[in-house]
C-alpha cells in the first residue's frame, strides 16, 4: 500500500480536517507513490487518518480526497463530488442574476486543486494540483454528462501548478469553443469573456455581488476605477448612474475588451475615460494634478500567493490605498480589496489603517466584501477565504 507516515504529533491539524499536509509533516513514505497518486495518510503510531493524492515535487505534499478509510477514489467518487457540487448551487443564484457560475471551487466541494466555472454552453476548467490532473479525462467526462454543456476548455495556467511540477496546459477538452465568442449576462449587464487569455478562467466570478453594490453606490458619484480589467466595476458604475468614471488597466488588451463592453451594454461613453498605465505610477500622477473622486474601486491582482509573500505585499497594498486615500473627496467612499490568500482580513484591516495614518485622513469602516456565494468556504480550510474587501469612508 501506498503510504504517508506522519511525524509524532503533526496529525493534529488532520484531525481539525484540514485538508493539506505539508512536507515538513511527512516522516516517510512507503510504496512509491507516483505524481497524484492516492496515499493512505497515517499517524506516526499506524492510524488511519485520510486518503490523499500525492503531489512529491510539492511543499503541499498530499491533498485529502477522502477523511474515510472504506471510500475508493476512483471516478464513481469524482463524478459524486461534482453532482454534490452542482446541487449545492442549485438555488444559490437565479437565471436573472447571471448565467455564468463557479461549479466546482476546489477544497471546499472535497475536489482539492479543481476548479469549473461555467460562462452558459462553456466549461472552463482549472487543475491545479497533481491530483486533479491524475483525474483530468475522468473530471472532464464527469462534467460534460453533468452539465451538458457544448464543450470543456482547460486553463490549467495558473502559477501554483509550477509549485506542483506541472506544465501548463490550456486548450479545449471536448467539443469547440462558439465562433461568436463566449459571453455572459449578470445583473442586466453582458461581457465577452476571453477564456482563453483572460484573468483566471476568463472572468472574476467572486465579484459578482460587489460588483452590483458599487454599482448602487455610484449614483452622481466620480469614480476611479483602478485594475479595470474588462470593466466589470465600471459598467456598474455607470448604469448606477456614475457621474464620470475613470478606468485604469495596465492592459491594452483588458481595456479594449472592457470598451467592447461598454457599446455592448450602449452605455454612455462620454461618461467614460481609459488609462492604460501602471495604476503604481498613475495614482501618482493622478495626486501631482490635483484631480479628485467621490468613489474609488481598488482591485488589484494577488500579492501574496502565500504567507511568505505578506510582508512585500502588504508594502504593496499600503501604498495604493494611501494614494487612493488622498485622492478621495471628504465623505467619499474607498472600495478596497485584496485576493491574496496570504493577507488575512485582519492584516488587511491594519494595512488600511496604516495608510490612513500615514495618508494624513480619518476613516471608518462602512462595510466589507467577500467573494460570491457560489465560491464557499469550508470551515476548516480558512486559506479558502481569498477574497477580502472593506468599504471606508473619509470623514
Amino acid at each position: 500500500m501506498k503510504q504517508l507516515i506522519l511525524k509524532p504529533g503533526r496529525e493534529k491539524s488532520l484531525l481539525r480536517r484540514h485538508p493539506w499536509i505539508f512536507s515538513g509533516a511527512v516522516a516517510r513514505v512507503q510504496g512509491e507513490p507516483g505524481m497524484g497518486d492516492s496515499v493512505a495518510v497515517r499517524a506516526a503510531g499506524g492510524e488511519f487518518l485520510a486518503w490523499a493524492a500525492y503531489s512529491p515535487a510539492s511543499q503541499i505534499r498530499a491533498r485529502v480526497w477522502s477523511w474515510h478509510e472504506a471510500e475508493r477514489i476512483d471516478a464513481a467518487l469524482l463524478h459524486a463530488r461534482l453532482r454534490q457540487a452542482l446541487a449545492a448551487r442549485e438555488r444559490l443564484l437565479s437565471a436573472e442574476a447571471s448565467d455564468a457560475m463557479r461549479l466546482v471551487h476546489g477544497e471546499s466541494d472535497g475536489l482539492p486543486g479543481v476548479i469549473a466555472d461555467r460562462y452558459g454552453e462553456v466549461v472552463v476548467l482549472q487543475l491545479l494540483s497533481a491530483g486533479a490532473e491524475r483525474w483530468r479525462a475522468e473530471l472532464t467526462q464527469c462534467l460534460r454528462a453533468l452539465t451538458g454543456c457544448a464543450c470543456v476548455y482547460e486553463r490549467s495556467d495558473a502559477d501554483v501548478r509550477e509549485l506542483e511540477g506541472l506544465p501548463v496546459k490550456c486548450g479545449v477538452l471536448y467539443g469547440e469553443l462558439p465562433a461568436a465568442g463566449v459571453q455572459l449576462r449578470e445583473h442586466g449587464l453582458g461581457y465577452g469573456v476571453d477564456v482563453a487569455a483572460g484573468h483566471k478562467t476568463g472572468f472574476y466570478l467572486d465579484q459578482r455581488d460587489n460588483r452590483k453594490r458599487i454599482g448602487m453606490l455610484a449614483r452622481g458619484r466620480d469614480v476611479l476605477n483602478c485594475f479595470c480589467y474588462s470593466g466589470g466595476f465600471t459598467l456598474n458604475a455607470l448604469a448606477g448612474g456614475a457621474k464620470s468614471v475613470l478606468s485604469v488597466d495596465s492592459s491594452a488588451d483588458a481595456l479594449a475588451q472592457a470598451r467592447d463592453n461598454l457599446v455592448r451594454n450602449a452605455l454612455d461613453a462620454a461618461r467614460a475615460e481609459w488609462q492604460e498605465a501602471d495604476v503604481f505610477k498613475y495614482l501618482r500622477v493622478l495626486r501631482d494634478q490635483g484631480r479628485s473622486y467621490d468613489l474609488i474601486v481598488l482591485d488589484p491582482p494577488k500579492f501574496a500567493p502565500t504567507a511568505a509573500f505578506a510582508e512585500k505585499a502588504a508594502r504593496g497594498y499600503k501604498d495604493i490605498n494611501l494614494l487612493a486615500l488622498k485622492l478621495l473627496r471628504p465623505g467619499g467612499l474607498l472600495a478596497s480589496f485584496s485576493c491574496s490568500g496570504g493577507i488575512s482580513a485582519e492584516l488587511f484591516q491594519k494595512i488600511l489603517a496604516g495608510a490612513a495614518l500615514d495618508a494624513g485622513v480619518d476613516a471608518a469602516i462602512v462595510g466589507r466584501f467577500a467573494a460570491a456565494a457560489d465560491h464557499p468556504v469550508l470551515l476548516s480550510f480558512p486559506e479558502g477565504d481569498y477574497l477580502k474587501g472593506l468599504l471606508v469612508r473619509r470623514a
